[in-house]
């Protein structure tokens, strides 16, 4: 005998489809245009049908952020943890410059979802097994984040700096333009904010923070989670 099954799963929805489907609908129309209702016509269902995946406006919202994290995801094998920061900060850019209409979401919801977590916590453990105080580590993951972000919402499309500047009255801001662009900007600072992470490494004395072991196993806190 077959089992009964709910609307949503008569429908053949799953959660990814639905949160591809928000993905692609913000792509095309930006974040005002998301809507349950929107989203149901996408996929050709009714709206109703969604909530069986999917609860309510803000567990959609997590659920994008969770989608972009998702794409973000470098090539497993690296080097150093240098190398692995480095995968991970060129392929989180991509993602974010494939998807602008999407940045300032991922860089306002701290989503604290299960993959989010885990993503998290695969990147902590990396950079404790290089020799990361847990306090530090974090903080790497996060200043890498910002920073990636920051530098996705300034420039979204990546696009050349080509400013109408009197080359006359700024000789000096016309000459750098002329040589400088979004792409090896990022690389640049990327380099300086990884040696600052090794130069830290190696300052860093034993034991770790006062008191940062205390704060860990104080108990379940709030949290923001994820590495954006």
């Amino acid at each position: 005998m077959t089992a009964n099954r709910g609307r949503g799963q008569r429908a053949g929805l799953t959660r990814q489809a639905i949160l591809r489907a928000a993905v692609r609908l913000a792509d095309q129309e930006g974040l005002t245009a998301l809507s349950m209702r929107r989203i149901a016509a996408e996929l050709g269902v009714e709206a109703m049908t969604l909530y069986h995946h999917v609860p309510n406006k803000n567990a959609l919202l997590d659920g994008i952020v969770e989608q972009l994290v998702s794409e973000t995801t470098p090539p497993p094998a690296a080097s150093s943890w240098q190398e692995s920061l480095r995968s991970y900060a060129h392929a989180f850019l991509a993602t974010l410059t494939a998807h602008p209409n999407l940045i300032a979401l991922v860089a306002t919801r701290p989503a604290t979802t299960p993959h989010n977590l885990r993503t998290m916590e695969a990147m902590l453990e990396s950079l404790r097994s290089a020799g990361f105080e847990l306090t530090r580590a974090h903080d790497v993951v996060r200043s890498l984040a910002a920073f990636v972000l920051g530098h996705a919402a300034a420039h979204p499309d990546l696009a050349p700096d080509c400013p109408p500047v009197d080359a006359g009255s700024y000789p000096l801001f016309f000459a750098a333009v002329a040589t400088s662009d979004a792409a090896s900007r990022f690389d640049f600072a990327l380099e300086a904010l990884l040696h600052g992470f090794a130069a830290a490494l190696t300052a860093a004395p034993s034991g770790g923070r006062p008191g940062a072991a205390r704060e860990a196993g104080s108990g379940v806190r709030q949290a923001c989670a994820g590495p954006g």
